[in-house]
C-alpha cells in the first residue's frame, strides 16, 4: 500500500447526528473536510514516502523536502518526540506497524493532533515495511455545518446504538474523543465506499479477533467497576439515588 494521492480526497467530519444509512456521497456533501494523507516506511532502507496530504499537514508543498526519520522527529511535539522515536525503532526491530496517536508541529508552529493507522507490508510473509494513513484530528465542523446537518436529519436515527458502540471502542483503543472517533469511522466509510452503519457493525463483530486483555488489565477493570460508585460526585450520586427509589 504505497503512499499515493489516491487517499487525497478530503476526509469529512460529520455531525454526531448522521444517520446510519447515510451514503458516503451524502457525508461528503454535507460536511467540511479534514486532512488525511498516506505514508510508507521501508524498514531495510529506512526510507519514508509521503503523499501530498502528509506534506501539506506539515506545512510543505509536495516534494519540497525529503521525508527522513530526522525530519519527522524534528516536527514532533517535544512531549511526544521520544515516544514516536521509540515507535519507529520498534517498527524496524520487530517489523511492527508505525501507528498511534501523537502531536506534531507544522512549519508555521501550529500544533496538530494526529492519529496514525497503519499495517505491515509483507513480502513472502516477512515484514518489509509499514504503510498507512495520517488522520489530522484537529479539524471539526463549524457551527454552520452542524446546523445544516441537524436540520436535514431526523431526530430518531436507525442504528445509532451500533455507531455509538463502535465509537466507544475507538475512543478506548486510540485515546481519542467521541467526535474524533466518528471522524475515523467516517473516513473508513468514505475510503471504502461502505455505509457507516455497516462499518461500525463489522468493527464490533471483529473485536473477537483481538487478543484478550492480560489478566492484570481485567483485574484492574474489575476494581474500577466495583468501586465506580465511590467516585461519583455527591450531587450526581444523590440524583441517581432519588431516581432509583
Amino acid at each position: 500500500m504505497p503512499a499515493t494521492d489516491r487517499v487525497e480526497k478530503p476526509m469529512n467530519t460529520p455531525s454526531p447526528e448522521l444517520p446510519a444509512q447515510i451514503s458516503a456521497q451524502e457525508v461528503r456533501a454535507r460536511t467540511q473536510s479534514v486532512a488525511v494523507g498516506a505514508f510508507t516506511f521501508w524498514f531495510a532502507t529506512r526510507r519514508w514516502e509521503w503523499s501530498a496530504g502528509v506534506y501539506r499537514m506539515h506545512g510543505y508543498t509536495p516534494g519540497q523536502v525529503e521525508p527522513t526519520t530526522e525530519l519527522i522527529l524534528s516536527h514532533k511535539h517535544p512531549d511526544d518526540r521520544d515516544h514516536v522515536a521509540e515507535l519507529i525503532t520498534r517498527s524496524v526491530e520487530h517489523g511492527e506497524p508505525f501507528s498511534g496517536r501523537h502531536r506534531f508541529l507544522d512549519t508555521g508552529g501550529k500544533v496538530h493532533s494526529a492519529l496514525v493507522v497503519a499495517d505491515r507490508i509483507l513480502d513472502g510473509g516477512a515484514p518489509t515495511g509499514t504503510s498507512g494513513y495520517y488522520i489530522d484530528l484537529t479539524g471539526t465542523l463549524d457551527a454552520a455545518g452542524h446546523a445544516a446537518v441537524s436540520t436535514a436529519l431526523p431526530e430518531v436515527i436507525e442504528g445509532r446504538a451500533v455507531i455509538e458502540q463502535a465509537k466507544g471502542v475507538l475512543m478506548q483503543m486510540y485515546g481519542i474523543n467521541a467526535d474524533q472517533a466518528f471522524d475515523v469511522l467516517t473516513w473508513r466509510s468514505q475510503e471504502t465506499n461502505t455505509k457507516l452503519r455497516a462499518i461500525a457493525a463489522q468493527l464490533l463483530a471483529d473485536l473477537s479477533l483481538i487478543p484478550r486483555p492480560r489478566p492484570q488489565a481485567v483485574t484492574a477493570f474489575d476494581h474500577i467497576l466495583l468501586t465506580t460508585h465511590e467516585r461519583i460526585p455527591p450531587e450526581n450520586g444523590s440524583a441517581n439515588r432519588l431516581r432509583d427509589r
